[in-house]
């Protein structure tokens, strides 16, 4: 396994974190707790997850296992806030009071002092980044969270953010993470250079593309059963498009062509862009995850990178992973 620093902290991460959207959800807790145990004797450091994943089950589950393994000391575990948590008007978004309810009910959860590093899930545009920024440094200062961290978030609310916080004398967000992959690659445009320009890990969501690069849909064909566009629906379901699909099997080809599984081909793809720190690999079973772990210790081939290129260039998309976020246009490509 490879480490990779975490922005500018002294903290260094694995080169593949792992995601936790399918625990107990649909994934039943035995093998839940298996693939963390899995995960983590295989190298991997950072446990990926968010209040809203299965309504807060997620986080128990982590808890769970932290409790059960007494493993506290040899992961990072990473958490958002964001979505809403209840039926209240104000029991979402980033406001200074549902920040902090969020965070000590995340706490509770995980059964830990302490979250190493808490993201906001979204960018709440009915909330000053000021009020936001204040909230977050006051867990820092508490010691409830070690450092902070976005997601999905534009490339100038990063540098608003980073210039706020300096002027401010505020806790610097450290991270970013966002939707990537080869069928969406808009944020090497500019959320990738202005995560090297102030320093700040990039983590990446959805590095299959929901399965479309390991191959998995057919145009025309319904999604199988047992994918996310399948069992989801909703913004899951919107974002495998017809030509995801036919890129994506021309990708899984190519993959074959040289002597790679697909699957592996597209975590590794991402894993070794410029300015990635890591792919968040999100296994719905144990199986997904041990095929994952190997990608830790590949390298990605001149020549795959440039026929990559060649099925979407630089900067391209063929699939939006980002009708979830408010402020970017988007249109089903």
């Amino acid at each position: 396994m490879q480490y990779r620093p975490l922005g500018r902290t002294g903290l260094r991460v694995s080169s593949l974190v792992l995601g936790t959207d399918n625990l107990a959800n649909p994934t039943p807790e035995a093998e839940s707790l298996a693939i963390l145990d899995a995960a983590v004797a295989g190298g991997i450091n950072l446990i990926d997850t968010s209040n809203s994943y299965a309504g807060g089950e997620a986080e128990r589950l982590i808890g769970k296992w932290l409790h059960q393994r007494q493993r506290r000391d040899d992961v990072l575990i990473a958490t958002k806030v964001f979505y809403p948590t209840g039926p209240g008007v104000n029991e979402r978004g980033l406001s200074r009071n549902h920040v902090v309810k969020a965070c000590e009910d995340s706490l509770r959860r995980l059964g830990t002092d302490y979250i190493d590093l808490y993201q906001t899930h979204r960018p709440d545009p009915d909330t000053p980044i000021e009020e936001t920024l204040a909230a977050l440094d006051l867990l820092v200062r508490q010691g409830k969270v070690r450092y902070i961290g976005t997601s999905t978030s534009p490339a100038w609310q990063l540098a608003q953010a980073q210039h706020v916080s300096s002027a401010l004398g505020l806790a610097h967000f450290v991270s970013e993470q966002s939707p990537y992959n080869l069928l969406e690659r808009r944020i090497e445009n500019e959320l990738v250079p202005a995560c090297q320009r102030y320093g700040l890990a990039l983590f990446t969501w959805s590095p299959m593309a929901m399965g479309m690069l390991a191959g998995r849909y057919a145009v025309g064909d319904a999604p199988a059963q047992d994918s996310r566009a399948a069992m989801r629906g909703g913004i899951y379901a919107e974002r495998v498009t017809e030509r995801g699909i036919a890129v994506g099997a021309q990708f899984a080809a190519l993959a074959r062509v040289h002597g790679q599984d697909p699957a592996q081909l597209a975590y590794l793809w991402v894993k070794d862009q410029a300015g990635v720190t890591a792919p968040i690999i999100g296994p719905r079973t144990l199986a997904q995850l041990q095929q994952a772990l190997p990608v830790a210790d590949m390298v990605l081939a001149d020549e795959v990178r440039v026929a990559c290129d060649g099925l979407v260039a630089p900067g391209g998309v063929a699939a939006s992973f980002f009708n979830s976020a408010a402020w970017m246009r988007w249109k089903r490509v």
